[in-house]
């Protein structure tokens, strides 16, 4: 059951980048491969060291409290994303120029690397609470670094298409949603 819970997280934890996607796809600045890629690997750093903390943690407590606790924090995070403008990452959805520094319409690998790190914060907390729950850090960093790579691109080809569909509108949401799901999943999966 671990395989389900890694692809939802790898989902869950990329829908803002869906979301930043599509805002730079409306206002036609391009995020090319290797800038995509650069976004996907800051997102599976931060969420490899954070996933690593996790399990150091969940190593001073008993298997089940360390999973009650990892389980109760993914739930913490999902409500967090669905009432904090913070994680939803307003600002830089509302202003995507704020990252393209050279105003060129192109975020190019330096500004990727700023971008990648400001989209991976939502990735820190989450990560933690896999690795308290001893769900597997690779293939989560994986999946994080694979959907990153797939959700912006896709979110900037079809920007100006998607941006008012569901997904696009309530990217942070459905996230947050999904993170409790997994959360109360995880509990109950024990």
């Amino acid at each position: 059951m671990h395989w389900i819970t890694i692809i939802v997280i790898g989902i869950a934890a990329n829908l803002d980048n869906l979301g930043i996607g599509l805002a730079y796809g409306v206002k036609q600045t391009k995020i090319p491969f290797l800038s995509n890629v650069s976004i996907a690997i800051s997102s599976m750093f931060v969420t490899y060291i954070a996933v690593w903390i996790g399990g150091t943690i969940g190593a001073y407590m008993s298997v089940h409290i360390a999973n009650l606790l990892g389980s109760l924090l993914l739930c913490i995070i999902g409500l967090w994303t669905l009432i904090s403008q913070k994680f939803g990452h307003k600002e830089i959805l509302h202003n995507p120029q704020l990252v393209d520094l050279d105003e060129n319409n192109v975020i190019s690998l330096s500004e990727s690397i700023l971008l990648g790190f400001i989209l991976s914060i939502n990735c820190l907390a989450v990560g933690i609470g896999i690795g308290a729950n001893e769900i597997s850090a690779v293939w989560t960093v994986l999946s994080i670094g694979f959907f990153s790579i797939v959700t912006i691109g896709l979110g900037s080809h079809f920007g100006a298409l998607i941006s008012k569909t569901f997904i696009g509108r309530y990217s942070t949401a459905i996230s947050g949603w999904l993170l409790i799901i997994i959360g109360i999943f995880e509990v109950f999966a024990r």
